[in-house]
């Protein structure tokens, strides 16, 4: 009878050894990889629900705008105190809130064009002066440096503007296109605020201190403000429409003598003794509104490890209101 070699029988185990070892690893990544092929399948899932339930909240939301407007056509006010107001969301897991805002009371970033049409049917824009100022006005009392805002403002009409000739201050292609990443104006209205970030002169810092009093809807023209709506905080922007000769503290005062079922109609608002003596143009007594008509809808979900939020931006005009335009993710 045969005797196999010690070192053979060495060798045998140490292959069955690196075998099993190799079969371990494999089975080991394989379940690594089923495991997070899992995880993502359920986040997938859950995001799909999350995205449904937002889908919801509009529907909740644009039909309670629709009751409102039609409650009383004339104006919106904030009776039953629906206003930027955190209202829980029946949901099947999870927790989930919405808040509803008047996305009117802001400084509108593409208003500071005006829209021409031609025999065509194509839309140009150009610079609209006195808007242009008003963001200036702003840009002051929020303390901003004159010379930066006159750059902000003018660059900024230069950005959404459809021709390629630079205001005083401003900046079009040829300034972009020195950058250390060039790029070309967009001349094109802008789709949300945080595209000012792009625009000559604008800092994290100014763009930090403008945030919470600037949006950009899909209007041009003067900005319109709800003086039926409009919050005590937000004072500022009703003191932008006068170009410093209406304080931020007389602002106030003025919105807290509202009364509590609206003004009812704009000459009462501007029969207002401290605002009917400054005598305002025309012009500005147009941007005093008493109906809003976009809003802001903000969703928050949590549902185990999910955190989800949109942004829904809604059209409250004729003849229903409806979703123009959502975002997905965590607020900017």
């Amino acid at each position: 009878m045969a005797h196999r070699d010690p070192s053979e029988r060495g060798a045998a185990l140490l292959t069955v050894l690196l075998l099993v070892a190799i079969m371990a690893v494999i089975a080991a990544t394989a379940l690594d990889r089923l495991q997070l092929s899992t995880r993502l399948a359920a986040n997938g899932a859950a995001i799909t629900q999350a995205r449904y339930y937002s889908y919801a909240a509009e529907t909740i939301a644009t039909s309670r705008l629709e009751d409102l407007i039609a409650r009383e056509p004339e104006q919106l006010t904030l009776a039953g105190g629906w206003l930027d107001r955190e209202t829980p969301v029946p949901t099947g897991q999870g927790f989930a809130t919405a808040r509803l805002k008047d996305a009117s009371n802001c400084f509108n970033l593409n208003s500071v064009v005006n829209i021409n049409t031609d025999n065509n049917g194509l839309d140009s824009y150009f610079a609209n002066a006195p808007t242009v100022e008003q963001f200036v006005t702003l840009m002051l009392l929020l303390q901003i440096p004159e010379n930066d805002a006159q750059v902000i403002a003018q660059s900024l009409a230069d950005a959404v503007d459809s021709d390629d000739q630079t205001l005083p201050a401003g900046a079009e292609d040829a300034h972009y296109r020195g950058l250390d990443v060039p790029r070309l104006a967009p001349n094109r209205l802008l789709a949300d605020r945080s595209e000012l970030l792009a625009v000559r002169g604008v800092t994290p810092a100014i763009y930090a201190r403008l945030r919470d009093w600037i949006c950009a809807v899909p209007a041009t023209g003067p900005t319109q403000l709800n003086a039926n709506t409009l919050s005590e905080n937000q004072a500022i922007l009703l003191a932008m429409l006068f170009d410093g000769r209406l304080t931020i503290g007389d602002a106030k005062a003025i919105l807290a003598r509202r009364p509590a079922d609206g003004y009812g109609s704009v000459v009462r608002f501007w029969s207002e003794p401290r605002i009917a003596a400054i005598l305002p143009a025309a012009a500005t007594q147009e941007q005093i509104q008493l109906k809003s008509k976009y809003f802001q809808l903000q969703f928050k979900i949590t549902a185990g490890d999910l955190e989800w939020e949109s942004q829904s931006l809604i059209d409250a005009g004729d003849p229903v209101p409806f979703v123009i335009s959502r975002k997905w993710g965590e607020a900017e």
